[in-house]
């Protein structure tokens, strides 16, 4: 692997930043899972909070549920949208980073959250890492492919990048892969979507974005493929956060504007090979990167 490429992942962002928190990352466990595991447990998804069912259990995975105020908001990523911003927040309920958290104590962020706080401790080590967004078929295991986000780090032990999954660090969901050394053809990355829509390669209800409503098919595949090309940017913006011309048109693009997707989506499906010419269409193309936003 090319050192400046390496030396490009080992940078940080305004979101991966941790700022005074870099020491306090730094002695963190070093072992992937049991770093994935310690951060797990920290965090409440949103997709649990909001189930009544779980929300009036005392002993579950997330802890005594009851306790967690009806106040909290479900998703809070839009309070805690950097890693910086999610250690100050867990540090400020219970200096204990540990594995018996309070579930009160607990911040609900869904696994952008997870990507990014996992990605900002691993850089913080000196370890080389970066932010993806895509589609997970093994979530729920039933042919949808469903919005994710997950980290890729740098192994220098085996010399190759590795994709992990730490927002799937639970107990009692059983995945027939490592959840540190994901398969790459276990997860749909943005360009691979978006380009197996525009090539009929996948049917457009099998490719979900959990929006309300849900957003499927090719507007679900625009979203991932400009999350992912930002973070490959090492810019890893939010889920309100999309290209202002894409929002404006409300996703329907001429066929010129789709076929200028294509060629960034190639480039995207090696980014390594390519990062010198994405990186030359991140300086110029200002218009994938003047996004709109809540107040945008």
């Amino acid at each position: 692997m090319k050192k400046e490429i390496l030396e490009f992942y080992q940078k940080t962002s305004s979101y991966t930043d941790l700022g005074a928190y870099q020491d306090f990352a730094k002695n963190l466990p070093d072992d992937i899972d049991q770093l994935c595991l310690l951060q797990r447990m920290q965090i409440i998804h949103p997709f649990a909070f909001r189930d009544k069912e779980i929300r009036n259990k005392k002993n579950c995975f997330w802890g005594d549920m009851t306790k967690v105020p009806i106040t909290r908001l479900e998703y809070e990523d839009d309070i805690f949208p950097t890693a910086q911003s999610i250690i100050a927040e867990l540090l400020r309920k219970d200096p204990g980073y540990h594995v018996k958290r309070e579930a009160k104590n607990k911040v609900h962020v869904t696994c952008r959250g997870q990507a990014i706080l996992l990605a900002s401790i691993l850089k913080a080590k000196g370890i080389p890492a970066r932010v993806r967004s895509g589609f997970a078929e093994y979530i729920l295991s039933n042919g949808i492919y469903y919005d994710h986000w997950i980290t890729e780090y740098y192994d220098k032990s085996v010399d190759r990048w590795k994709l992990v999954d730490p927002d799937e660090h639970c107990p009692d969901h059983e995945i027939n892969f490592d959840l540190n050394d994901i398969p790459y053809n276990q997860f749909l990355f943005g360009a691979y979507a978006y380009l197996g829509i525009r090539q009929n390669q996948y049917q457009p209800e099998n490719i979900f974005y959990s929006s309300e409503p849900p957003t499927l098919g090719l507007k679900a595949s625009l979203r991932c493929l400009f999350f992912d090309f930002h973070s490959l940017m090492n810019h890893e913006i939010i889920f309100l956060h999309l290209p202002k011309y894409i929002q404006d048109k409300n996703f329907v693009l001429s066929e010129e504007e789709y076929q200028e997707l294509d060629s960034l989506a190639h480039l995207m499906l090696d980014p390594d090979k390519n990062l010198n010419k994405l990186q030359e269409i991140w300086k110029n193309t200002t218009k994938f990167r003047i996004l709109s936003g809540a107040l945008n």
